[in-house]
């Protein structure tokens, strides 16, 4: 055993590890490696997210790009990865051949390696029926927990905006000695009533999980202060197996991580909320440190947009200690301003071109041409928009490959907006993806 520590080319599960951290880029911390117990993370991305629709018209919610070059997606599987969890199975069943691709393409493992990053379809391996709630896609997806025998399980959602050390939780989890782990984000009580809210003692056991409570519980802290659910669980194994299987039976449950498993932990006395507000994160600054973002809605989606591109983010895409790891663009060229092209606060991807055009405020992503004229003012523009010469687009998101055509306008008049596209009720104009404007 002792000649295992020492030669990890003997270890093959420490081996593949190592060979992963290298592949991205970062140094192991062969300390870690040693001592990490067996964790399966398994990521919910089967939702249909009709809320972003006509962004999720045809593809599944995390397969929704963010950020000029990522997906929604990129962020859970980053801050996994990151961690050093690298057994990890992606959940999905909606419009899911574009995240699908995605993960096979831009999250591959190649190697001889015992770690793996996959897309699992629902497959009805327990009936005749497609998945009816989190919890049930898990409980049809027991063989992964079967084969794998993790003495955890990480279960994350997949449409959050964040960073975070998922294995600062599992410690936490495991010096809890509870069997379920919720990890709660600070937001003000007036502020928490959209979310499911936690109300716990002192020493993080949770008394009562609320579902968008009208009157939130204060932290034990901070009576001013409510924990708010980020969707992010960690369990013990055997726990959550035998939590599942009573589920299962259960016709008056929703099948619902959320909102039936953890309650049924918290009924026991056997859930723990782990504070996010704790999670540090190596290059993470004051201003953008505990950040979180639920891009559900439209206008959600757009403000976490505008989040990128003050001069100091409130969300920093730039901090390469704890990078978010992106589809390869490495094929693309600069992106490039020619004509008197500018681009004013600002994000343009690899591939784009500002010809002569004015961009300010604005995310504009792979593929993206502005011509002579044109004015993009407070707007997202997904890969491969075209904005023809003096169109002007202004507080909007042009979803992939739409072209707006010489002189037309978008998000000037909203009667003629409403008419035509989506608006959302923060007033942002959304075009869906190959429309000819």
């Amino acid at each position: 055993m002792q000649n295992l520590v020492r030669n990890p080319a003997r270890n093959p599960a420490r081996n593949s590890e190592i060979f992963l951290l290298r592949k991205l880029g970062r140094a192991p911390n062969l300390e870690s490696v040693k001592t990490q117990p067996n964790v399966l993370a398994i990521v919910l991305a089967g939702g249909e997210g009709k809320r972003l629709f006509p962004l999720t018209e045809d593809r599944a919610k995390p397969a929704v790009p963010f950020g000029g070059t990522y997906r929604l997606i990129d962020f859970v599987l980053s801050n996994l990865v990151n961690a050093g969890f690298t057994k990890i199975a992606v959940l999905t069943q909606y419009k899911s051949h574009s995240l699908d691709r995605h993960i096979s393409q831009a999250w591959s493992i190649s190697g001889p390696t015992h770690q793996y990053i996959a897309s699992v379809p629902a497959q009805q391996r327990r009936g005749k029926r497609w998945y009816n709630g989190s919890a049930d896609a898990i409980v049809q997806s027991l063989n992964l927990i079967y084969d794998e025998k993790p003495d955890y399980v990480i279960v994350f959602g997949a449409d959050h905006v964040y960073r975070m050390d998922p294995s600062q939780m599992l410690n936490d989890h495991i010096a809890s000695g509870k069997s379920a782990s919720v990890a709660g984000i600070r937001v003000p009580r007036h502020e928490a009533t959209a979310f499911g809210c936690i109300q716990a003692e002192a020493d993080g056991t949770i008394t009562e999980f609320l579902e968008k409570p009208a009157d939130p519980p204060g932290t034990p802290d901070d009576p001013e202060m409510t924990y708010a659910s980020m969707g992010n669980y960690v369990f013990t194994t055997e726990a959550l197996v035998d939590a599942l299987l009573r589920d299962e039976k259960n016709d008056d449950s929703n099948h619902d991580m959320g909102g039936d498993i953890i309650p049924y932990f918290v009924g026991n006395n056997d859930a723990h909320v782990y504070d996010f507000s704790g999670n540090q994160i190596p290059g993470s600054t004051e201003r953008d440190s505990g950040y979180w973002r639920d891009v559900g809605t439209i206008d959600s989606y757009y403000e976490a947009h505008m989040d990128l591109i003050s001069v100091h983010p409130v969300f920093n895409l730039y901090n390469t200690r704890w990078p978010i790891h992106a589809t390869d663009d490495s094929n693309l060229p600069p992106a490039k301003f020619v004509n008197g092209g500018i681009a004013q606060s600002s994000m343009v991807a690899a591939g784009s071109i500002i010809s002569g055009g004015t961009v300010r405020n604005s995310v504009v992503a792979t593929g993206v041409h502005i011509e002579e004229g044109a004015t993009v003012e407070g707007s997202v523009l997904l890969p491969g928009v075209r904005v023809c010469k003096g169109a002007v687009v202004r507080h909007a998101i042009l979803d992939k490959n739409v072209v707006v055509r010489e002189g037309e306008i978008i998000g000037v008049d909203p009667n003629r907006d409403e008419s035509r596209f989506k608006v959302s009720p923060g007033g942002v104009v959304v075009v869906g993806k190959n429309e000819v404007v």
